[in-house]
C-alpha cells in the first residue's frame, strides 16, 4: 500500500518532468529517430508534435542537459551519472551531459545564519566573529565566507531550507520511473535502471548529511597528505552538524576562473599529471576518492597546488575492485590481453560461459588502436567507452560499485586536457599503477595475502566445524578427518608464513 501510495504521488512530478523532455525533444529526439524501430519512430514523431522552441537548440545531449539541470538535483545528479554511459548514448551525448551545471540564486544571509544557529545549537557569535554574504549557491547548499574567533577565515556551508523534502519527492519520481522503464522497455535493462536509480538515491541521501561530507573531507586529506598530487582544507568540527559544515578558508583560485592558470603562470603539464596522478592513488591505494573533481570543485593555491573542495560525493572501491582496477589498467599499458580477459572473467564483469580468447581478440581491437599515436590523441576515456561497446557483446552488465568510478575517471581526464591538451594519459597515470603493482602483487604479498586467507578460512572452521564422520568409517583418504586435519595443517603453515613476512 506504501509502494502504490508512493507512486501516485511522485506520477504528478514525473509527468511534469517528462512534458518538459517533450517541449525540448529530449526525450525521443530527432536526431536518433532513423535508429528506432517502426513503433518507436511513429511515437517520436507522435511526441515531437508538442515540441517547443527549445527543441530547435543545440544537440540531444544539450537540450537534454538544459531540461534536467532546471528539474533540480535529483535530475541534475541523474545527468551526471548518465554521462558515464558513453557505451550506452554515445561519447557525443555523454560529454554534453558532462558539462551539466548545478548553480542558482542563493537564498537570505539571515535565513542561512537562523540555519546556522539552529543546527549547530548555539548562537553564531559564539564560533563566528563574521558571516559574510553567499560566495555559491547550489540546488542542495550555498557556502558563506566566514571568519572564526580566533581569526581563521572559513567556508561555511548549508543546506537550503526544505531540500530535503523536495529531494525525497525527487527520488519517489526517480524511482518511478526506473521501475516502468524496467518494465516497458527491456532494451534499456542492461543499463540496471532500478540499480542506477539506487545509486543515485543513496549518493543525494549521504549529501544531505553534511556529517558524512566532514567525515570524507577529513579522510580524504589523511590519504592525499600521503602523496603530493593534491590536498585539501581541514575540517573545522566545532561548525558541523547535519545541514551544516565548516571547512578552512582556500587561499587560491577556483580552476574554472577565467585565465587562471596564465594569471598564475602555473605548471600546466606538472598540474594536470598531479589530477590524474592524485585520483589514481585515492583509488587504488587507499580505496576512498573524491568523486566530483571538476574545474569548480578543483583550487590553485598560493603554492600552485591543487586543493580539492566539496566532498559530498566520495566513491569507495573494495581491495578486489582495486586489484581488478590496477591490474586492468597494467594490461592495457603492457598491450597483455590475455591479462585483461582473465581479470574480468575473474571479477565477474563478464559471465564465466563466453569464450576468454575471444574475449581477449575483442580486447586487443580496443587496445592496438590507442598505441602509436600522439600523445594528446590517446583517450583513457575513449578506450574505457569503447571497452564498455565490446563488452556488450558478451553480456557485461552495469556493476554499481563502479559508476562512480568510471564518472570520476571521465571528468578527471576531461579537466586534465583542458589544463593541458598535450597531456599522454597514460604516462600520467603508469607511475601509481606501476608502484601498486610492485607493492601488492609482490611475491611477498602474495604469500601473505595467502596467509591470510587461510587464516580466515580457519577461523571459520573453527566457528562452523564439518560433522564428524560416523565411528569406524573411513573416508576415501584412508582414515576419519584426515584430510580436514591436513587443510588445518596447511593453513597453520600458511599462516605462519604470512606472520614472518609482515
Amino acid at each position: 500500500m506504501g509502494d502504490l501510495t508512493g507512486s501516485l504521488g511522485a506520477a504528478p512530478r514525473l509527468i511534469g518532468a517528462a512534458w518538459a523532455l517533450v517541449r525540448a525533444d529530449a526525450l525521443a529526439p530527432r536526431e536518433i529517430a532513423p535508429l528506432l524501430p517502426v513503433s518507436a519512430r511513429l511515437a517520436s514523431a507522435f511526441l515531437r508534435l508538442f515540441a517547443g522552441r527549445q527543441a530547435t537548440q543545440g544537440r540531444p545531449g544539450e537540450r537534454l542537459a538544459l531540461v534536467l539541470e532546471r528539474q533540480g538535483p535529483v535530475a541534475i545528479k541523474l545527468g551526471q551519472f548518465l554521462s558515464t554511459r558513453a557505451d550506452v548514448f554515445g561519447a557525443a551525448f555523454a560529454a554534453d551531459l558532462a558539462r551539466l551545471k548545478d548553480r542558482l540564486a542563493p537564498f537570505p544571509t539571515a535565513v542561512a545564519a537562523l540555519e546556522v544557529e539552529r543546527a549547530l545549537g548555539r548562537p553564531l557569535a559564539s564560533l563566528y566573529a563574521r558571516f559574510d554574504d553567499a560566495v555559491g549557491a547550489a540546488s542542495l547548499a550555498q557556502v558563506h565566507a566566514a571568519t572564526l574567533l580566533d581569526g581563521r577565515r572559513v567556508a561555511v556551508k548549508v543546506l537550503r531550507p526544505g531540500v530535503e523534502a523536495r529531494v525525497a519527492a525527487d527520488i519517489a519520481a526517480l524511482s518511478l520511473a526506473a521501475r516502468l522503464t524496467d518494465l516497458v522497455a527491456p532494451a534499456a535493462r542492461r543499463l540496471a535502471p532500478r540499480a542506477f536509480a539506487a545509486t543515485i538515491a543513496r549518493a543525494l541521501t549521504l549529501e544531505l548529511d553534511l556529517r558524512f561530507e566532514a567525515a570524507g573531507a577529513d579522510e580524504l586529506r589523511e590519504a592525499m597528505g600521503l602523496d603530493i598530487h593534491m590536498t585539501a582544507p581541514k575540517v573545522v568540527w566545532d561548525g558541523v552538524a547535519r545541514r551544516v559544515l565548516t571547512l578552512e578558508w582556500v587561499e587560491g583560485d577556483a580552476l574554472s576562473a577565467p585565465a587562471v592558470l596564465e594569471r598564475l603562470g602555473a605548471d600546466r603539464a606538472r598540474l594536470a599529471a598531479d589530477l590524474v596522478r592524485g585520483f589514481l592513488a585515492q583509488a587504488m591505494d587507499h580505496g576512498v576518492f573524491h568523486a566530483d573533481l571538476h574545474e569548480g570543485n578543483l583550487f590553485i593555491d598560493e603554492e600552485r597546488r591543487l586543493v580539492a573542495v566539496d566532498f559530498g560525493i566520495v566513491g569507495r572501491l573494495g581491495p578486489d575492485e582495486r586489484r581488478y582496477l590496477a591490474e586492468i589498467l597494467w594490461g592495457f599499458l603492457n598491450r597483455d590481453y590475455a591479462r585483461v580477459a582473465d581479470v574480468h572473467f575473474r571479477a565477474g564483469y563478464v559471465p564465466a560461459g563466453h569464450d576468454h580468447a575471444a574475449f581477449a581478440q575483442a580486447l586487443r581491437a580496443v587496445g592496438e588502436p590507442i598505441f602509436g599515436h600522439a600523445a594528446a590523441d590517446v583517450s583513457m576515456t575513449r578506450l574505457l567507452t569503447q571497452l564498455f561497446e565490446i563488452t556488450a557483446l558478451f553480456d557485461m552488465r552495469l556493476r554499481p560499485e563502479l559508476v562512480l568510478l568510471q564518472k570520476t575517471m571521465v571528468t578527471v581526464e576531461g579537466v586534465a586536457r583542458r589544463v593541458d591538451p598535450t597531456l599522454d594519459i597514460w604516462q600520467a597515470a603508469e607511475p601509481v599503477v606501476r608502484r601498486w603493482i610492485s607493492r601488492e602483487l609482490s611475491p611477498l604479498n602474495r604469500l601473505k595475502s595467502l596467509g591470510e586467507q587461510a587464516r580466515d578460512a580457519l577461523a571459520r572452521l573453527a566457528a562452523d566445524p564439518p560433522p564428524a564422520a560416523p565411528p569406524n568409517v573411513v573416508t576415501r583418504s584412508g582414515f576419519s578427518g584426515a584430510s580436514f586435519a591436513l587443510g588445518v595443517l596447511a593453513a597453520a603453515l600458511a599462516f605462519a608464513a604470512a606472520w614472518l613476512l609482515r
